[in-house]
């Protein structure tokens, strides 16, 4: 079954007195494969603009606009249509022996390839991340699935999400010590304590499709916005999403967009502009993801 999802993103910028404007970046288009296919998509400004598409160093769509005269105000509007297919978790796998238990052996090919998410990349001062990570292994714990599993479970039940205007992420030593936080920062928090077990790790940005939205009754924490969650390799599974904050790991809700190694780099939409600091008003985003329809056996 495929289910026809659609999203559309608009963010504005206001400002007292016309401004002129730099090249600004947007990643909101999600790259195609085995479990989602992109039916069609559009990128609109309020303003006449050159675009130019590539795919970056890590497989992502990004877009970089460029604008040739001045406003107070500048709307950029993302819109795409995709069929997914869903994401399937680790119990729809056959685990490579060498998966089933921490540490996790990769090959060499797999450890040259995977060494960027291997790498811890935040700074752990104390070793309260590291000590954090380990202490789901005591007792001679060492089950992939269990650690794994259990981890997530720990962050949706005893934090508290906390959401936040302010752009970027906590340090996930911040996270861990607060037990607070958005999307953005457990995902981080958890990519970091399982890198610290060796897992490799990458971050993820996109969306996520609440039926509550949509005039459904389930509701799910840090929808109708941008989200995040992360993905781990495991031979015999490939790369397998993890939502800490909605406790998903399959399905249909999680819209990926873009994968990164660290969160700075995973911004939807940056930029620059030129004129008096007191002239800027804001930033306002309205995202809105709805189901168009289910349709079995698409093709």
């Amino acid at each position: 079954m495929a289910v026809i999802i659609q999203v559309e993103h608009i963010t504005t910028y206001k400002y007292a007195n016309p401004v002129t404007f730099g090249e600004h970046r947007v990643i909101f288009l999600p790259s195609g494969s085995y479990y989602g296919r992109i039916l069609d998509y559009s990128l609109e400004t309020n303003l006449p603009s050159q675009k130019i598409w590539i795919v970056d160093t890590l497989a992502n769509n990004v877009a970089f606009v460029t604008f040739s005269e001045p406003a107070a105000e500048l709307i950029f509007t993302c819109r795409f249509r995709l069929a997914s297919y869903g994401s399937r978790g680790i119990d729809n796998f056959p685990l490579r022996p060498r998966a089933k238990h921490i540490p996790v052996q990769y090959t060499p090919d797999e450890w040259i390839d995977l060494a960027p998410f291997l790498r811890p990349h935040a700074d752990d001062p104390d070793g309260t991340v590291a000590a954090w990570a380990k202490s789901f292994t005591i007792e001679d714990q060492d089950d992939t699935r269990q650690v794994l599993q259990q981890m997530m479970d720990t962050i949706r039940d005893t934090f508290t999400y906390e959401a936040r205007e302010a752009e970027g992420t906590q340090p996930p030593e911040q996270t861990l010590a607060t037990k607070k936080g958005t999307c953005r920062d457990y995902a981080w928090l958890m990519i970091e304590a399982l890198r610290r077990l060796g897992f490799a790790c990458r971050f993820v940005t996109g969306y996520l499709y609440d039926s509550a939205l949509d005039g459904g009754a389930d509701g799910m924490v840090g929808s109708g916005t941008t989200h995040a969650w992360l993905q781990v390799y495991l031979p015999g599974a490939g790369w397998l999403s993890y939502d800490p904050t909605n406790r998903i790991t399959e399905g249909f809700d999680l819209i990926r967009v873009a994968t990164v190694r660290h969160p700075g780099q995973a911004m939807p939409l940056i930029g620059t502009w030129s004129g008096v600091a007191q002239d800027y008003l804001g930033m306002t985003v309205s995202v809105s993801v709805r189901k168009l329809a289910a349709i079995p056996n698409f093709d």
